[in-house]
């Protein structure tokens, strides 16, 4: 890069880009939001007076000020809009999922390998503040070695909303909305599995589309569970862990989304989340157990840290992106190999996948 100042072009302007993508990049420090692609240049003016608003992507790709696109559109798009970015020699963001596909996510990393471009996926849920607690408990291994992990994405949403999500179309529906999120979460921690279960659900009236998974993930000693609901009015822990000295639990959902829906602006204090966990310890041994409650203070939520972490990405010659194509390829692995299971009725195993537990892990004692 010729200049400490990156200039960024916002491809899409839906619930993503108005509430992740342009609050976070405005407010990262070396990047400037410069233009944005959508047919509603009013609703972008209403929120960015001074962005320039453009009608089609071609108009942005043609604008040689651009140094990175970031495309926060319908997952069907996301392979057609990178491929033409990449080709026109920009850096690359991809709102999660990276594609629709497997295949178009190989094509997609293996081109901007080729061409020696930065191409990453926001998979901004790594920086939840519940997740960052629970990396702190692994790493430390507070819990002792972990036997099992529970991580749920609950809401209560029996409306079908008219919205592309909703619609039985490629990259619909709550596998390819939240099943990313919940795998990327786990590989960070974990690796990749030996095999995956998937069960779908469309339980709603009038839903077109899956509306709850429940998915099991295969390690060697430790069993993972990833579920996601629309129907789930009581509330549920958003992770369980349990292991050999203790168990930990936390519920709600980090608060930094409605943040940012709601006007907020990262600042110094951003992301410090008021719920804390519980964490029941045993303080005895193995044959007089005596278990003790503690509250576990969580850690401060850090969103902005994404985009920061772009920055210097391209800023320093082969610095790696926060979330790498390469990673970006793992969690559609998954994906497919969810459907696969779906469709098959039994566990899938994974090539790429040895079960192996990463650092955070811990090992055997």
């Amino acid at each position: 890069m010729k200049t400490q100042t990156l200039n960024v072009g916002l491809v899409g302007y839906g619930m993503a880009a108005k509430t992740f993508h342009a609050p976070l990049i405005h407010a990262a420090t070396g990047l400037e939001l410069l233009s944005i692609v959508s047919s509603d240049a009013a609703k972008v003016k209403a929120d960015w007076p001074d962005v320039e608003v453009v009608d089609n992507l071609n108009d942005l790709l043609a604008d040689r000020m651009i140094d990175l696109v970031v495309i926060a559109t319908p997952n069907e798009h996301h392979f057609p809009m990178a491929k033409a970015a990449l080709t026109a020699g920009k850096h690359v963001v991809i709102d999660k999922p990276m594609t629709v596909s497997l295949s178009e996510a190989r094509n997609l990393r293996a081109q901007a390998d080729r061409l020696d471009l930065m191409l990453s996926v926001f998979h901004n849920r790594r920086w939840d503040s519940d997740f960052l607690t629970v990396c702190r408990l692994i790493e430390e291994q507070r819990l002792g070695r972990l036997v099992s992990f529970t991580s749920r994405f609950d809401r209560f949403r029996p409306h079908v909303p008219d919205r592309w999500r909703e619609k039985s179309k490629p990259g619909g529906g709550i596998w390819y909305d939240l099943g990313p999120h919940l795998l990327d979460q786990a590989r960070v921690l974990f690796g990749m599995p030996r095999a995956i279960l998937l069960e779908l659900s469309t339980s709603r009236d009038a839903a077109e589309v899956d509306d709850e998974f429940v998915c099991m993930l295969e390690y060697e000693g430790l069993r993972v569970s990833l579920e996601a609901s629309t129907l789930v009015a009581e509330p549920s822990p958003r992770f369980v862990l349990h292991g050999t000295k203790g168990s930990y639990s936390i519920y709600g959902l980090d608060p930094q989304e409605d943040w940012l829906k709601e006007g907020q602006v990262p600042s110094d204090d951003w992301g410090i989340d008021p719920q804390p966990g519980v964490a029941t310890i045993n303080e005895g041994s193995d044959e007089e157990p005596h278990l003790v409650v503690h509250e576990v203070p969580s850690e401060p939520g850090n969103y902005p840290a994404y985009y920061a972490a772009v920055r210097e990405a391209l800023l320093l010659k082969g610095g790696q992106p926060p979330v790498t194509g390469e990673e970006g390829v793992e969690i559609m692995t998954l994906l497919e190999a969810g459907l696969d299971s779906y469709r098959q009725g039994r566990w899938v195993r994974l090539k790429e996948g040895n079960g192996n537990m990463r650092r955070l892990h811990g090992t055997r004692r």
